[in-house]
């Protein structure tokens, strides 16, 4: 997979076209990545003694990892392999 954890990314397609984000986790087994910000969805928690009104609660869910390109800040475009690093 192209992406890991911690890399920034652009996605590339989807409702969240456009956004840019942080790779929360990678899902190898199904080629998912969960990124911070995007695909967010809402889920309802039922009520505990804590919280007798339950809760919603925001999630971000996963989405495929062709939907997103790593992201080059210094030219803010989406770029398609990893530059070498400096030292």
């Amino acid at each position: 997979m192209k992406v890991k954890t911690g890399d920034q990314v652009l996605v590339i397609a989807g409702n969240d076209k456009g956004k840019v984000g942080e790779v929360k986790s990678v899902i190898t087994a199904k080629g998912r990545v969960i990124v911070d910000g995007v695909n967010l969805r809402w889920k309802h928690k039922r009520p505990t003694q804590q919280k007798p009104k339950g809760e919603r609660v925001q999630e971000a869910c996963s989405i495929h990892h062709s939907n997103v390109m790593l992201y080059d800040p210094a030219t803010k475009k989406g770029i398609r392999k990893r530059q070498a690093e400096k030292k």
